[in-house]
């Protein structure tokens, strides 16, 4: 018999949000100050060129994935527990805060489990994260972010999911909260060869991405929608994070 946990996950279930097919901009069209001056300290300016991508339907989580979600998991599965859970089990104040210290891998898992789910192509979250904002900086276009937007720039981590104004798809947290895995490999240059067709990232890699900024950062680059992080895949921090695509 399944634990209680187990079972009000599944009475509950994950709600989804369904993604059209069709075409957007991926990439960053608008400037940054500071990013034609040689020596400023920008490693790749790896979100150019803004591209048109066309993607095939698919659904996306509406919210990161929780502490209670994660923790049905657990317990069907056996699989290792956030390594800050005490006695292996999630603050109970916590439950619908996003599950963090989660590795690439512990991701994948749990989204196949949760129904023969996947992480989201790098794309597929951009494509989801803009709604009908392309070529804008964030979710709700060019102003300058508010606290009713999003969790950033925080000092005591994330906040429960849903908590701030949802996007034009109706998704939370698409912006700040935690960063959240993306199935692809990193690669600097890749969006000037990538197909134009449901790109799946680079083929190898030593790191994955990660999109959407987080509870710790601070605006306006790292919460743009463009911008692009990455981290290897054994990694397990604070700040990271993810939901699941169908």
């Amino acid at each position: 018999m399944p634990s209680w946990w187990v079972a009000l996950y599944l009475l509950a279930g994950p709600e989804m949000v369904s993604i059209p097919a069709g075409e957007f901009e991926q990439g960053r069209s608008f400037a940054w100050k500071d990013y034609d001056v040689p020596w400023y300290p920008n490693p790749a300016k790896d979100d150019t060129p803004a591209r048109r991508v066309k993607l095939k339907a698919y659904s996306l989580d509406v919210a990161e994935v929780t502490n209670q979600r994660y923790h049905a998991f657990v317990k069907a599965t056996r699989h290792a527990p956030p390594y800050h859970w005490k006695k292996g089990v999630p603050d109970p104040a916590k439950l619908n805060h996003p599950v963090y210290n989660v590795s690439y891998d512990d991701a994948v898992a749990f989204c196949a489990w949760d129904g023969g789910k996947r992480l989201p192509t790098e794309a597929e979250w951009e494509r989801a994260a803009r709604g009908a904002a392309e070529g804008k900086m964030y979710p709700w276009g060019d102003r300058a972010i508010t606290p009713a937007d999003a969790v950033y720039d925080a000092k005591d981590g994330p906040q429960a999911v849903c908590g701030k104004t949802r996007n034009a798809f109706g998704l939370c947290d698409m912006t700040g909260n935690v960063w959240e895995w993306c199935a692809d490999w990193y690669g600097q240059r890749y969006y000037a060869s990538a197909p134009a067709e449901n790109p799946p990232g680079p083929p190898t890699g030593i790191y994955r991405v990660l999109r959407g900024g987080s509870w710790f950062d601070t605006p306006p680059l790292f919460l743009s929608l463009p911008y692009r992080s990455w981290a290897r895949p054994a990694e397990r921090s604070p700040t990271i994070g993810f939901r699941c695509a169908k």
